[in-house]
């Protein structure tokens, strides 16, 4: 995908179709609660897999049973498709 920065209106439109994901400045971050460490590291292995296949990887938090995902495409400054594109993938998993 192409690493061009999203315009305002564009930013605000990818967000909405996005499930409880939230904007803050350059990133766009979600908080997911898992059942417990073991199955936190488990969806931190699958979305491994997927950033991978993507070529473009969140940065990650783990907290017990708690994930956060951050993502903004550091090359171009801020926030591109590839990120939500990326947050849509991982909301499928």
């Amino acid at each position: 995908m192409e690493r061009v920065l999203l315009a305002e209106d564009q930013l605000q439109s990818k967000l909405r179709e996005l499930n409880a994901w939230s904007r803050s400045g350059n990133t766009i971050h979600k908080l997911f609660e898992l059942e417990d460490f073991v199955h936190a590291m488990g969806f931190v292995n699958s979305v491994a897999l997927l950033a991978e296949k993507f070529n473009h990887h969140p940065d990650i938090d783990i907290r017990w049973n708690k994930v956060t995902l951050v993502l903004s495409t550091h090359s171009a400054g801020g926030l591109t498709e590839n990120d939500f594109a990326l947050a849509k993938a991982i909301d499928e998993l």
